[in-house]
């Protein structure tokens, strides 16, 4: 299993955002938002980002889509979400 975190922000931002944090996993960077824009976080009407969370299996589908991220229980969301799932 693998996770990371995507932001629009520049590489410098997010690697002093993810250091502050003592961050253990890796913060993607995507500045011109080809990617927020493909999974529908940023749109023509919306140019700052949903805080979503994506649990893609293996094989590359998408298994679910949490779209009320609280950021003070994510980690504990996600958790549940894939015991849900099934994914160990």
């Amino acid at each position: 299993m693998a996770y990371f975190m995507i932001s629009v922000d520049d590489p410098q931002t997010n690697k002093e955002f993810a250091e502050s944090l003592d961050s253990d996993f890796p913060l993607l960077s995507n500045p011109t938002k080809e990617v927020a824009e493909a999974y529908g976080v940023v749109t023509a009407e919306r140019a700052l980002p949903y805080r979503w969370t994506y649990i893609i299996g293996g094989d590359g589908n998408i298994l679910r889509i949490d779209k009320e991220v609280n950021p003070s229980t994510a980690g504990q969301d996600l958790v549940r979400h894939m015991t849900e799932l099934g994914i160990d």
